[in-house]
Order: C-alpha cells, then structure tokens, then sequence
C-alpha cells in the first residue's frame, strides 16, 4: 500500500484483514487525516462524541460507505450522511445514560443534577454489561437504515440485552403501543421506565403490571424471540428473511459455545431462496463468571481462523462504535448481493464465504467496571443507594455520557427519516409483521378402510401435495437423518437434501428444502425460522427431546403475542415424531422415550397441539389441521410401518376436530376403555372384543389429542379445550374407565384430572421405563400394556376376577408368573 492509493484500494486492503501491520495502520491514519482536513461534515462526525471514539479505520471504511452511497444517489449529498452518523453517536452515548439509569436508578433527573442516595433503587437489578454492549450495535442498526433506506429486520440472540433495545427505542420513539402509552422523554416518563424495569409488579390477572421484561417480549418493539436460552437465534437467522429481506442478527460469543450449529450458516444460505443476513457477534470475551470460550482459546484471532475454517469470512469491527458496527453491516450485505446478481444471471452459486461481524469491545463498554466480571450484571463494586463511593462512580459516569436534550432531540430528527424515505418504522420490519395466508390444501387421498398402510407414507403423500399446490411458498423440512427411513420418499425425492456439492445418484441440491444435520435444534429451528414459508419437523421420538428448548422459545413468544393482540401470522409447524416408542422397541431403550409428548401436553392447549393419528388417513387429516392454522406448533406422533387403515375420512376430520372417536358406544356402558396411540388402539381392541364375549358392554373410545380435555389454566386456553358438558358428553362421571396411552400414565391423568374420577373408578397404563432389544409385543408386555393388562384393570374397577375373562395362563402371564407368549397367540 502507498500513500497515492486510492482511497477505495485502502477500503479493499482495510476490509480484508483487519489485523493490519503498523505501517499499514500509519498510512491508513494519514489517509483519514486528510480526508479531516479537507472535508468538515467528515471532521465534525471524525471527532466523536463522549465516549464514542471513530478510530483511523472506521472513519476510512466510513468516508468510502458515504461517498459510495452519495455516488449510487442513495444520498442526497455527504453532508447529510454525516449528520446521520453524528446523530448516531449521540443516540448511543444517551442509550448507555439511560440503560444504567434502569438498572441502578429510581428516578432520572433531565438536568444532568447528581443522584441521592434515595434516588436509587435499594436492589438493583440487569444484565447490564451485555446490554451497555447491544448499545452501539443497535444504535448503527438503526444508522445504516437511515443512511441506505432500508428498513431491516432484526433478531437478537442475548435476550437478556434487552435494556438496551428498549432504551434506544423510546429515545427515538420506536416504540410499540404498550410503551408509547406508558413512556416518554420527560422526567416523569423516563423515571416511570426506569422504576418499571425489573419492578416485579403484578396485576390482579397474574399478568406483570411493567411491559418491560428482563428478556426481549412482545411488547419489545420489533422483536422475534425472547432469546432466553442462548443459542436459538444463531440457528435461526440463516432460514428467516425471504428474498427481498434483509435480517441483521446480533449474536453472542458466550452463546457460541451453546449451539455448534451456530457454525453451519454457510451451509444454508443461497442466493436463490434467501434474503440477505448479516451476523454481527457481540465479542466481549465473558460470560457471567468468567472468561468466554473463544477468550480462553486465542480470543479473536482464534475466532478469525474458527471461522474461515466453517465458511465464514470474518469482518473486524470496533464494537464500541455505532458507524464501524454500521459499516460492517453494509459490508457483509455487499457480498450477498453480489452473490444474487451473480445467480441471477449466470443461474449458478459459487457459495462463497459469507462476511461475519466481529464487533469486539470490553464487557460494559461506556460505565465503570467495563471489562470485569462484575460487568454482566451489576458493574459498580457497590450499591449506590448506600455506597457513597459506587454513587460518585454513577454519577460521574452519567455526566460524561448524558447528552443535552435539544442536542438528543435533533440527533432523533436525523435518525427518523422514515416518511422522506418512504419506508415502515423499525418495530414494522418485515420478519415483525409477516402474515401468511392459510395454503391451499388439496383434498387427501383417503386409504380404504382395511387397507394396510404406512402412516408415515400416508403423511409423506399429503405434504407433497400440499407443497406442489402452493408454490409461492418457501419450504423448509428439518430433519435430523433417515427420511427414508422414517418414510418419508417422496418428500425428499421432490425437495432433497440441501448441500453445497450435491453427490450424484443422490436426493442432493444446491437449493434442497430438506434441511439435514445430526443436530436437532439445529434442523428444527431451520423450520422454525421459515415464518414465511411452509415447514415440517421429522424426527425420531426418542431425540425430539432435543428439540424441546427451541420450541418452547416459539410457544412462549407466540402466546405473548397474542395476548399483546398481534397475533403470529406464520403457519403453524407440523413436528412429526416418528420410529415411535413402541416402534423402536428393537434399539434399546435410548429409542423409548415418550417425553417430548408428556412435557408438550403440559404446555398450553392454545399454542402446541399434542396429537396421536392412529392411521393413514387421520395422519393426513393431522398434517392438513396444522397448515389450517397459525403461530402454534402441532406435535404428532405417527407410526411409520404399515398399520390397517380404521378411520374413513370423515372420521378423520372428526377426531381432529373433537379430539377424540367414539368408535364402539354400547347402551347402559358400564365401562369405557380408552387407547392413545396406534399400537394401544389395536390392544384395546381386543380387550373390547374379550369383554364383548362375555356380554360385558363396554364404550370403545380413540382420545387423539389428550389436550382438549384438560381443565383450562387461563382464558386463553379456555377457547381451545372442551366444555364440561362435552365433556361428559364423551366421559360419563362416575363411569369406570381404563386409559391406554401411549405415553406414561402419570403425566397423562395428571394433564386429564376432569376425566380421573379417582383410583377406584380410573386405571391408566402406559409406558412405565421398561424396555431393551425386544419387538413391540414384547416392549407392550413389559410395561404392563397387553390387551391382558386392560382386562386386569378393567376387572379391578368393575369388581370382578380378571380370571373371570382370561384363562389361567392368560391371567398368569399378566401377574409375570408365566410365558406371555400365550397373550401373542390370541385375538384377544
């Protein structure tokens, strides 16, 4: 590099490495030296403002963005890029001012007057290191908006940085109708919103009295997920803009150690389905006690190399400065859109590295305590409210970054240039608003009753179809492995895995929908982020319990929404577990495991369907009912081998519109007997028939989603589960009733108490730990789950000697004094 380069060969040499050699760190100082010298708008945004510090680097990187955006005509002149940029500096500097005042402060003085001691909260409470850390990268955010346009969407990994969203937002006045009414940039406004944060007030409905939450909510302007638990966000950002979006997402480095999948983004993206992304990694190097992994292992040069090595190419970025922050975006997008003018034309992708931000800077950056580990949370080493030595480190701190409100109020102006521009506030982004409509979903192929089929297969066909007549939709399968396994052919015959080198002779392409990895919160969030698409989670039962976190991240968020009164409009996602429990018999007993279900059946009726078809035809009926709705997800629990089909299709459409069948009602019933699932359906059967030759009348009844007879939690569940009188309708009070489930006993009549009338009147059976390298008879046997078993427990609630209908040998089998061969030998 020589001084008489261009300024754009310094931009190229600056953006390749960041880990510059000195001269080249002198020449590149000179270069924004001069441009100082003869450019004052340049000067008077080089100079910063408080503790927001433009180095050497960022103002060259930032001269180049300006000019190119003047050249492109994105900008009316330099000047007014400039003045975006400054204003961005002082929202920052006032974003930090305020975000402590949450954590540490019960009222706030406008004039820049010192805090008392009793102007303090006594208990003080924030993530306030991570949060002073998402300042300035939400700040640029914003800036690069202003500057080019567009407004992006955002995700936030760090859902604990939230102060930060918040304080910016209410700053520039981004913010949704619950803040807007309750918050203002006055002295009693802002002193309501700091005392708000982390108040732990509660209404009389149970519900926080604040809309302020200590993690990203519905009511957090723009907000996706509450990134709680870390590690989602890295998952999702890849599968979540359409073409046409542009999505930055601010990820964590302590949340890197969470997710490896986090690495796999480059294996995703492609120009010919995705909108643009742009990662930025908040690289503070700690966690709450400690160093972050990355820190202990080489810190950001360890980082560079991690990266490269998993398709990244990585962007340096001073994380304490919104316009480096800013820049760095600009440049990340730059790449991907080249990459889709590039298919555009020539209809081929080289998949080229994508650009990933690497915005490092001291934990807390701004106050005192930066770079501690007392930074996470509350980084003064004492409580202001009686620590006369913190109190002068606050307010010395809040002098420095308080920014004068005329000042504050035109930097706002700058940044609010939304109606010039013509484009929606930043809590209206695309990924915020998205509304899809109901599919067109074709008519099944209803299966001749008798007919044996995979229900899995029935489901594959269905989907197919539902895919082939809705194009416009973008699809996402995620599956951990063995879809043909699990049956699912056609499926991948028409979407294929998704690859960068497709191999021949392979369901392989470049643009495959099917999203595979032995990483199941990996594959499961790929469908999950799909908001504006159509999706579908495979997986075997046994490992969906790895997907529990991230779905559940997806309920919450979704019931918030709708109690925020803007609902979710994505379509509701379909997770098919199946090689089931009791069809995994064979694999020992890590395949048996019925949790997911158990634990889903415990979350709220009106966000998560637990749904168990029994057949071909209600698995395809199941799968329709999920498109049919939105923002919820529904669990179904379906066999892959082939099964005689037991429902036509009306009866299909009624079990998932009731819940339940009522396959066999008998006049003056003096007992039900009731199966979940498709292998205790068969069983229960032919514990009916038994009885039936013993003109003992008995209702046979299939309960395929439990969860529409649970007792209601809140009014909102209350719309989506029965009422007591249908519910008698179906279960008489005081009639015995033994329960076959699918699941284990105990979680399953502790979601149905309406339908447990008590020991002497209610037996269920069910899966209850037992298993090993058995076949399904045998895994049956060994949880007490036998047509036999029923019988037995039928003969305990209706007082009668189960010998009364079983032979000897029969009975002796069910008290394990004999060989249960001879319950395999009957029809029952």
């Amino acid at each position: 590099m020589t001084y008489d380069e261009t300024p754009d060969d310094v931009l190229r040499a600056c953006a390749a490495s960041s880990d510059l050699a000195p001269p080249q760190r002198r020449q590149i100082a000179a270069v924004a030296a001069a441009y100082r010298r003869n450019d004052p708008a340049f000067a008077a945004w080089a100079a910063g403002y408080g503790v927001i510090v433009h180095d050497p680097l960022t103002q060259v990187r930032i001269h180049a963005l300006v000019e190119s955006l003047r050249a492109e005509g994105t900008l009316a002149d330099a000047e007014s890029g400039y003045r975006i940029l400054a204003a961005a500096d002082r929202l920052a500097s006032a974003a930090i001012w305020l975000v402590v005042h949450m954590t540490y402060a019960a009222r706030v003085r406008l004039d820049g007057s010192d805090l008392a001691g009793a102007d303090f909260k006594p208990s003080p409470e924030g993530h306030t290191g991570g949060s002073l850390n998402m300042v300035p990268a939400y700040v640029a955010y914003l800036a690069l908006d202003a500057l080019t346009g567009h407004t992006r969407a955002w995700m936030m990994g760090q859902g604990h940085c939230v102060a930060a969203i918040d304080a910016v937002n209410l700053i520039v006045g981004n913010m949704s109708a619950e803040h807007a009414e309750r918050y203002r940039w006055d002295e009693a406004g802002l002193t309501r919103f700091v005392g708000d944060f982390y108040s732990y007030r509660i209404r009389p409905d149970g519900h926080p009295q604040s809309p302020l939450g200590s993690h990203v909510n519905a009511f957090t302007a723009g907000s996706l997920q509450e990134g709680g638990y870390l590690g989602f966000a890295e998952l999702h950002y890849a599968h979540a803009p359409l073409p046409g979006e542009r999505l930055v997402a601010f990820l964590s480095d302590g949340a890197f150690e969470e997710q490896r999948g986090s690495d796999w983004a480059p294996r995703w993206w492609r120009p010919q389905d995705c909108g643009l992304i742009a990662p930025i990694m908040i690289l503070n190097g700690r966690r709450i006690e400690q160093r972050s992994q990355i820190a202990q292992q080489g810190g950001g040069h360890w980082l560079r190399a991690h990266l490269r090595l998993n398709g990244f190419e990585p962007v340096g970025l001073d994380g304490r400065d919104p316009a480096s922050i800013a820049w760095g975006i600009h440049e990340i997008e730059l790449r991907q859109l080249t990459r889709i003018a590039s298919y555009a034309s020539a209809g081929f992708d080289t998949c080229a590295p994508i650009r990933y931000g690497m915005a490092e800077a001291p934990k807390g950056f701004g106050f005192p305590g930066a770079g501690s580990n007392r930074a996470h949370n509350l980084p003064l080493p004492g409580n202001p409210a009686k620590d006369e030595a913190s109190r002068g480190l606050f307010n010395a701190a809040c002098t420095h970054l308080r920014v004068p409100e005329a000042e504050l109020r035109q930097a706002t102006v700058a940044l609010n240039n939304h109606r010039s521009q013509g484009r929606p506030l930043e809590r209206d982004h695309a990924l915020a608003t998205r509304r899809v409509p109901i599919p067109e979903l074709p008519p099944p192929v209803w299966r001749a009753l008798g007919e044996s089929v995979s229900p899995m297969a029935a489901l594959d066909e269905c989907f197919v179809s539902v895919v082939r007549a809705n194009p416009h939709l973008r699809v996402r399968v995620g599956n951990p492995d063995e879809l043909r396994s699990n049956r699912l052919d056609r499926t991948l015959d028409a979407l294929k895995h998704r690859v960068q080198s497709p191999e021949a002779g392979i369901a392989e392409a470049q643009d495959g929908a099917v999203i595979t990895a032995l990483n199941e919160e990996a594959v499961a969030c790929a469908a999950l982020a799909n908001k504006g698409g159509i999706n579908l989670i495979v997986t075997y039962e046994a490992f969906a319990v790895k997907m529990l976190g991230a779905i559940r991240q997806e309920l919450i968020f979704a019931r918030q929404l709708r109690r925020a009164g803007r609902p979710p409009g994505w379509l509701s996602v379909p997770l098919a577990m199946t090689s089931h429990t009791w069809e995994n018999a064979k694999n020992e007993q890590s395949h048996q495991d019925p949790t997911l279900s158990e634990v889903l059946l415990g979350e709220m009726q009106d966000t998560v369907r637990v749904v168990f078809p029994p057949d071909a035809n209600a698995a395809q009926a199941a799968l329709q009912a999920a498109y049919a709705g939105h923002g919820g997800i529904v669990s179904l629990v379906v066999p892959k081998r082939e099964l005689p089909v037991l429902l036509d299709g009306d009866q299909s459409r009624s079990l998932l519109s009731e819940g339940a069948l009522l396959l066999k009602r008998v006049p003056d019933a003096e007992i039900d007997l009731v199966a979940t699932g498709a292998y205790q359906l068969d069983e229960i059967v032919k514990a009916w028939r038994r009885l039936r030759s013993y003109d003992v009348r008995a209702n046979l009844i299939y309960l395929g989603e439990p969860g529409r007879f649970r007792t209601p939690r809140d009014e909102q569940e209350l719309e989506h589960v029965h009422d007591d009188e249908t519910v008698r309708h179906w279960f008489a009070p005081g009639r015995p009733r033994v329960f076959l489930t699918h699941m284990r006993p105990e979680p399953f009549l502790g979601a149905l108490r309406r339908l447990d009338d008590g020991p002497a009147l209610t037996a269920a059976l069910g899966y209850r730990n037992r298993g090993g390298t058995l076949d399904t008879p045998g895994l049956m046997f060994a949880n007490r789950c036998t047509w036999a078993h029923v019988l037995a427990a039928a003969a305990g609630l209706t007082g009668r000697k189960a010998s009364t209908w079983l032979s000897q040998a029969e009975y002796a089998a069910t008290r394990g004094l004999a060989t249960p061969d001879v319950l395999w030998s009957q029809d029952g």
